[in-house]
């Protein structure tokens, strides 16, 4: 519990002003997550760490999100991010945000579906998954990057 709480205290203070690598004038990833989940705040932790401005969205039903923003329910996970007009479902790592946002292709946005361990957010300790993320849109689905997870978080020194 006491790491989630860090995790939305941290959101709360970066959104209201903290650094932003894409520059003052970026846009703020909107986190669409439930109150309950510390895997979701861990994610956002993730996003602040490199970079990005968070803005969190704490609600009880996902689905009205998660189907407003397209979602394929294959590819449906814990917690839904939108920036830029794209939207990033579950434990999708910062390179790949920055990557998007960047080389702006043609998809509706990225997933990781389910919560593979050692994903950003997932780092427990225990053994880390080989998992994909999946860009999806009016074009299908296809593997957009493929990661093996990490046991702990990257360190924040």
């Amino acid at each position: 519990m006491m790491k989630s709480m860090r995790g939305l205290t941290l959101t709360l203070l970066l959104g209201a002003g903290g650094a932003n690598a894409a520059g003052a004038d970026a846009e703020v990833v909107e986190v669409y997550k439930t109150p309950w989940c510390g895997c979701c705040a861990d994610w956002v932790d993730h996003m602040s760490a490199n970079g990005f401005e968070v803005k969190v969205h704490q609600i009880e039903d996902l689905a009205p999100i998660k189907q407003k923003f397209g979602v394929p329910t294959s590819l449906q996970s814990c917690h839904t991010a939108e920036i830029g007009g794209y939207t990033f479902e579950g434990h999708v790592p910062a390179e790949d945000v920055h990557r998007v946002l960047k080389e702006k292709p043609d998809v509706k946005g990225l997933a990781v579906p389910g919560m593979p361990i050692g994903s950003p957010g997932m780092e427990t300790g225990g053994a880390p998954d080989k998992y994909d993320v999946i860009q999806f849109g009016e074009k299908g689905q296809a593997v957009y990057s493929s990661h093996v997870g990490l046991r702990e978080p990257p360190s924040q020194d």
